[in-house]
């Protein structure tokens, strides 16, 4: 319980945890970014990482003159780039073995065909869209890799995604970072920001979830 109550400290104040590294660290500051982002975007394992809000709250800083914008923009691109094309290497090498050693209902290997007919067809679409989506931007490309989703076709969607995304809550921490009324509810920020991204996500699987549930009453 002491875990998660830290991690929900962690992300509802960033700016605070940010804000000291830069102070004791400096210039250090910059791998830190780099580090958090690629593994919130490049490990499976790591999705509960902060990733719009600590893109916001470092535009806002650039915004005050405490990081450098240009800087930052390169330093979370390649983040988000680099994180993500591990992230779909680890799933096109392991993902098929996972799929053909375990049974059950969630490990079988026809999923996999499933999964690269999928991204075939939907997959530039839904891994620019994923980045929008926390903890789905973590799973997406693991997913894409899996279903062999051709490289040449998911860097090319990898990258488009990264820089827009990147690009849009840079932007907006910068211009809009530094109002009185964001700095003085920022962490209610943080959580509308959270909120607003799982929106897409929440359209998606409700339906399903509900589906599921009056089969299972019928």
């Amino acid at each position: 319980m002491s875990l998660l109550t830290d991690l929900l400290n962690l992300v509802l104040h960033v700016d605070v945890y940010l804000t000291q590294f830069i102070q004791a660290f400096g210039p250090m500051t910059y791998a830190l970014l780099f580090a958090i982002v690629f593994c919130e975007t490049g490990l499976v394992v790591t999705p509960f990482l902060p990733g719009d809000s600590l893109i916001f709250i470092s535009g806002a800083l650039a915004g005050a003159g405490t990081l450098d914008m240009t800087l930052l923009f390169v330093v979370f691109t390649a983040a988000a780039i680099i994180g993500d094309s591990v992230n779909y290497w680890i799933g096109h090498r392991i993902g098929p073995k996972v799929f053909h050693e375990r049974a059950g209902a969630l490990f079988k290997e026809e999923y996999v065909g499933m999964a690269h007919d999928f991204f075939e067809k939907h997959g530039g679409k839904a891994i620019v869209l994923a980045r929008f989506v926390p903890i789905v931007r973590t799973f997406a490309p693991f997913v894409a890799g899996m279903g062999s989703m051709s490289y040449s076709r998911f860097f090319l969607y990898n990258v488009a995604g990264g820089v827009v995304w990147v690009a849009m809550f840079l932007a907006a921490g910068y211009f809009f970072g530094g109002l009185p009324i964001v700095e003085d509810n920022l962490s209610l920020l943080v959580l509308g920001i959270i909120a607003v991204s799982l929106v897409p996500a929440a359209v998606k699987i409700l339906p399903t979830l509900l589906k599921g549930k009056k089969a299972h009453s019928a």
